[in-house]
């Protein structure tokens, strides 16, 4: 499935000794620097959003860049996203990331404080990687990077 691609290419970055980039994206300001804190120390490179309109503009995906949709230097290879955010909700960034054929191999993980049932089912269908409860902790990341590089 998608998951294939992207994991064969985060690999792919790992055997080159490369940082993977990872776009965190959180309204919050502390837990978009925990997030941002926990992947570093993961050896990623991350860059960070304050929410889906930010992320949108920086995967090229905003609707004002839509003839420039290829020129966009933003290669990412994970989005980890808070689901509650005004204005976007990280579900909705899951779908736009999904519709978009640039960027729809691209893994996304979606981060709530909440444990609601309907709404990971809700997520995981629409094509997110996984589904992770807040606050996030080094073993989370652990985790899903594992998954990441296992998968193929």
């Amino acid at each position: 499935m998608d998951a294939t691609s992207s994991s064969s290419s985060w690999k792919g970055m790992m055997e080159q000794g490369n940082e993977p980039h990872v776009l965190a994206v959180d309204d919050n300001i502390i837990d978009r620097k925990i997030v941002e804190k926990l992947l570093k120390n993961s050896s990623c490179k991350v860059t960070t959003a304050e929410n889906g309109l930010r992320a949108l503009e920086y995967l090229g995906l905003g609707d004002d860049q839509d003839n420039k949709l290829e020129t966009s230097g933003s290669k990412v290879n994970l989005i980890i996203t808070d689901y509650c955010m005004p204005g976007m909700t990280g579900y909705d960034l899951l779908k736009k990331v999904k519709e978009s054929n640039a960027m729809k191999e691209v893994p996304v993980v979606i981060m709530s404080s909440e444990n609601i049932p309907t709404r990971i089912n809700k997520c995981l269908e629409e094509g997110a990687q996984m589904f992770m409860l807040k606050p996030l902790k080094q073993s989370d990341v652990k985790k899903l990077r594992c998954q990441l590089m296992t998968r193929s």
